[in-house]
C-alpha cells in the first residue's frame, strides 16, 4: 500500500499528479450542462426550441448539454443564458485555503486576521 497520500485530501493528490485543473474544468462543465438542462426542463423548452432561440443547430445544443464536451465557448454559454432568460456570470476568486494532513484547515502565512478565505471555485451562474 502506498502511504504517500495517506491522510491527505483528494485535491492534494490531483494537484501532485497534475490533474487538478482538468478535474475542476470537467466539474464546472458538468454543473453548467446540468443547470442548462434543469432550466430547460423547468421552462418546458425542448432542445429544438432552444436551438431556434439561440439561432443554432440542435446538434450544437447536444454538444452544449454534453458534460464530456469541452469545446463550449463563452459566447455559446452567453447565448444559452439569454435564450433561457438568464445572464451568464463568471467569477475568478482567490485560491488560498489549505488543509493539513488530517484534513483540518490551516492558517495562511501572513494572515493576521485569523479568517479562512474560501477555496477557489469557478463560479458560473445562469
Amino acid at each position: 500500500m502506498n502511504k504517500k497520500y495517506l491522510g491527505s485530501n483528494f485535491d492534494d493528490f490531483l494537484k501532485e499528479e497534475g490533474l487538478l485543473a482538468e478535474a475542476e474544468a470537467v466539474a464546472v462543465k458538468r454543473v453548467v450542462a446540468f443547470q442548462i438542462a434543469q432550466l430547460m426542463e423547468s421552462s418546458s423548452i425542448s432542445k429544438t426550441a432552444l436551438a431556434k432561440r439561440m439561432q443554432t443547430s440542435r446538434s450544437a445544443i447536444e454538444r452544449l448539454l454534453d458534460p464530456a464536451n469541452e469545446s463550449v465557448t463563452l459566447q455559446t454559454l452567453e447565448r444559452a443564458a439569454l435564450a433561457l432568460g438568464k445572464r451568464l456570470q463568471i467569477e475568478l476568486v482567490d485560491f488560498t485555503l489549505t488543509f493539513n494532513r488530517k484534513g483540518k484547515r490551516e492558517k495562511q502565512s501572513g494572515d493576521k486576521r485569523k479568517r479562512w478565505p474560501n477555496r477557489a471555485r469557478s463560479k458560473v451562474q445562469l
